[in-house]
């Protein structure tokens, strides 16, 4: 097939792309690289200014390329807004695509109508980035995403494309479940791509344990780091023999990879049921997650067996107490470290889900043109 995957989140398109090259498949990956991530592509869609200079150069560098995209069996955007843009200029790029190639899914990949309105209404989720049970997190991060979202532009783009598209992919339970609601008919749930690492699992029980945390200033409270990394500096402090902390916050992403690899335990997004690609990375590498391991996200995966993460509810409290449970506990690191490398062997390894996107891609089409 020949496959045009359109914009990128956290390397997700390109590694799909990459093991759908290996499956045989003619792949073009276009995106602005996830912005300052610069994550590899092979068109470039980077805006290059905001001002209306910089505007118009980009309205005329996308007149010039959208041509070179038609003519595709399958296209796939990793979200409604998968250009640069504002969202009230994309529709227009979209229609373009649906008229001159086959089918056309979109992404369930991050931050979108859809998941925004199932954390508001504080029952699809005990626990989310916009609920704690029946109550609303309210923080700048979550107003600016419901203005946006549920109640601007990006929301009307959103649910003009998931009502008019041929299928939705979510990548992680939470997005399956925000959409299956209202287009269950057209959903399909499949795992994030991880690359292989050929790392080995933690060989022997550490003296010290490395704990590993990455902070986004700016997101630092939306995401629940600011929460975990108070748990991480009392436990540090109170039993320093035996652990050992490792913050990064905006350092190059090689020396953030450098510090992480070298680390056994990754503190990762407080509010997810799931290891989103932070995390899926880090276990790919044998490390232990302490995050989002919640039941439903083992049952979507059909997994009865592996239970690598260490999963903690949204408060101090429980993280404190399973960092404490780790250290009591750490011979047990070389074993969850074996269960990492083997749940996304089992679950994510780039060409099992590569083709797990062409079955559903192919068996989509053939329903549309019936």
């Amino acid at each position: 097939m020949r496959i045009l995957l359109l914009g990128d989140y956290s390397n997700v398109h390109w590694t799909l792309g990459e093991g759908l090259r290996r499956l045989g498949h003619d792949v073009t990956v276009a995106s602005d690289g996830d912005g300052w991530k610069g994550y590899p592509r092979d068109v470039d869609l980077r805006r290059r200014s905001l001002g209306w200079r910089g505007t118009l150069g980009f309205f005329l560098r996308l007149a010039r390329q959208f041509p070179a995209f038609r003519g595709y069996d399958v296209v796939q955007i990793i979200n409604p807004v998968f250009l640069p843009l504002r969202a009230e200029r994309i529709f227009p790029f979209y229609r373009y695509l649906r008229r001159h190639n086959g089918a056309v899914f979109m992404g369930a990949f991050g931050m979108d109508y859809y998941w925004v309105r199932a954390g508001m209404d504080c029952r699809t989720f005990r626990y989310s980035d916009f609920n704690l049970g029946p109550r609303l997190r309210r923080d700048k991060d979550n107003e600016e995403f419901i203005r946006d979202w549920l109640n601007g532009p990006k929301g009307v783009l959103n649910r003009r494309i998931a009502d008019d598209c041929d299928g939705i992919v979510a990548g992680l339970y939470e997005y399956y479940a925000s959409y299956a609601p209202h287009h269950a008919d057209k959903l399909a749930f499949i795992p994030f791509p991880i690359p292989p690492t050929g790392c080995q699992p933690l060989a022997h029980v550490p003296d010290r344990v490395r704990f590993f945390i990455g902070i986004q200033r700016r997101r630092s409270a939306y995401k629940g780091t600011d929460i975990m990394l108070r748990a991480l500096e009392r436990v540090a402090a109170e039993r320093p023999a035996e652990c050992e902390m490792v913050k990064v916050e905006s350092v190059p992403f090689a020396v953030y990879a450098d510090l992480m690899d070298s680390s056994h335990v990754l503190l990762d997004q407080l509010y997810s049921y799931t290891p989103a690609m932070n995390a899926l990375h880090a276990m790919s590498k044998g490390k232990v997650v302490v995050g989002g391991g919640e039941p439903e996200n083992y049952a979507i995966l059909h997994e009865d067996e592996l239970r690598p993460i260490v999963n903690v509810l949204p408060d101090e409290a429980s993280v404190y107490r399973a960092l404490n449970q780790l250290l009591d506990r750490r011979d047990e690191l070389p074993e969850l470290s074996r269960q990492s490398l083997a749940y996304i062997a089992r679950h994510h390894d780039y060409l099992k889900v590569a083709q797990q996107y062409v079955d559903l891609w192919q068996g989509r089409k053939s329903q549309v043109l019936r």
